[in-house]
């Protein structure tokens, strides 16, 4: 594949790899970061793939991309606070009309109320797990209890947020 080819190809599908990315890690600097990645990871191993497999292969790569980034020490440690996660979890994307953005931060914050009103064992667990995004081991290690409890509580919590949004008929 010539140099013309590939950027036909980047030229393609270079959204479906972006929405892949951001699909992921909801941040669209990073997805655009990650999409860049994605595209020359793909043209320094283009002899891996056959030219007519090309959109699967290109999506494999940015899920992977992706994946690994929020796998990694760095987004570890560069979690969001509280205000940035409330203002970006589930945001609409900055060109969107500013009734869209109310209506996206008024669902965050009734879905955040509806879990800030669970009652024990699955209050903590579910602040740490959903609002913090602390994994399951940090969550057994912090509030000293097993990993399978911490599991079974957030499946438990999850349940019961469910059917509180289904029947509220909406967060």
């Amino acid at each position: 594949m010539t140099n013309e080819e590939f950027g036909l190809v980047v030229e393609r599908y270079e959204r479906l790899v972006y929405t892949i990315c951001y699909q992921l890690v909801r941040d669209h600097q990073e997805a655009q970061n990650l999409a860049q990645e994605t595209f020359l990871s793909a043209y320094t191993h283009l002899e891996r793939c056959r030219e007519d497999e090309i959109k699967p292969w290109l999506a494999r790569i940015a899920a992977n991309k992706a994946k690994d980034y929020l796998k990694s020490a760095y987004h570890r440690k560069v979690a969001p606070d509280q205000d940035t996660l409330e203002s970006r979890a589930g945001a609409p994307a900055p060109e969107s009309a500013p009734d869209e953005i109310y209506v996206a931060r008024e669902g965050e914050r009734a879905i955040r109320d509806k879990i800030y009103s669970l009652k024990e064992p699955y209050l903590q667990v579910s602040v740490l797990y959903f609002i913090h995004g602390r994994s399951v081991e940090e969550i057994a290690l912090a509030l000293g209890r097993p990993k399978k409890t911490v599991q079974t509580q957030i499946y438990r919590a999850r349940n019961t947020l469910r059917q509180q949004i289904e029947e509220g008929g909406g967060p």
